[in-house]
């Protein structure tokens, strides 16, 4: 597994989306523990949950609690395990999500989220989104208040754009280490914000990164599905990313795995964290680290990926 640095931690290049382990469509709970080990077993160290990341009006924190009692019973040494996790959503029973970024509800969801997880100090905390509703400095303000008081090490923001990086990143400083968009072969409309990133020395965290190759967890419970060992073909043929099967088809490697090494070729500070609900999903993600594509391949993606 090779590495990268996120605000001086090093964690694995290739990160495991927890999501689909608690929303609709969700494993047993056997299954989604058994995951959340593989991803350790294959040298990944960045977990990445939410607050919100649990069934339409469930109690909220389902998958940090998840994440929590995998790592407590996992067999070995997770001191170097990093979990980001976000706050400033919601999920009522309507199955909507809704938005809230008041400095006093995030400070009052960072305290739960630290509570489910069982630590003293949230590793990485994000900004789930911007509220309209609520001046962004404000919020980006409680996330400098949490980490003053040491309730987290280090904060994120999630959903932005290049104007919003640039002023939560003039509120933090160095203590903003990430940005986390929708960023992937279908979605390429976070290329400036992955710019910045890289120029303010950020961790750019893709979420679905999977797009255009495979479904979402976003697109509902049909994510789980497979017709393969590894992970599901998904949308990819006949959609305009059949370059990414042939480079698949070449190296007798899954197209995700092709995705994610695209991913990770594309820029140094890029952490793809793609969703897995089963052990061997994200052992073939995790794979990815280690799949070094050549120039020519990598211009075949280019050219097969979104704009």
């Amino acid at each position: 597994m090779r590495h990268r640095t996120v605000g001086g931690l090093r964690v694995s290049a290739v990160g495991l989306g927890a999501m689909p382990l608690s929303i609709e469509g969700r494993p047993d709970e056997g299954r989604a523990m058994a995951t959340v080990h593989a991803a350790l077993d294959a040298g990944v160290t960045l977990l990445d949950t939410a607050d919100s990341y649990h069934l339409p009006g469930d109690e909220p924190g389902h998958n940090e609690r998840l994440v929590a009692r995998a790592l407590a019973t996992y067999g070995g040494d997770t001191a170097d395990v990093l979990v980001t996790t976000k706050g400033g959503r919601g999920r009522p029973a309507d199955g909507s999500w809704t938005v809230t970024g008041s400095p006093r509800h995030l400070k009052s969801a960072a305290e739960a989220s630290l509570k489910r997880l069982g630590v003293e100090a949230i590793g990485l905390y994000q900004l789930h989104k911007p509220d309209p509703a609520v001046p962004f400095e404000d919020s980006v303000g409680a996330l400098r208040d949490l980490l003053d008081a040491g309730k987290i090490r280090y904060a994120g923001i999630s959903n932005t754009d290049v104007g919003q990086i640039r002023r939560a990143h003039a509120l933090l400083g160095d203590r903003l280490v990430s940005v986390q968009n929708r960023y992937s072969p279908a979605v390429r409309g976070s290329e400036p914000e992955l710019r910045l990133c890289a120029e303010l020395g950020l961790i750019f965290l893709p979420w679905s990164p999977l797009g255009g190759i495979s479904r979402s967890s976003l697109d509902g419970p049909s994510q789980t599905a497979s017709d393969a060992p590894g992970h599901a073909t998904g949308l990819g043929t006949g959609t305009g990313f059949d370059a990414f099967h042939a480079v698949a088809r070449e190296r007798g490697v899954s197209p995700q795995q092709v995705c994610l090494a695209w991913l990770l070729a594309r820029s140094p500070v890029i952490v793809p964290i793609p969703g897995a609900s089963r052990p061997e999903t994200i052992r073939d993600s995790a794979g990815a680290a280690d799949l070094e594509l050549t120039p020519e391949e990598v211009a075949r993606l280019e050219a097969g990926a979104g704009s």
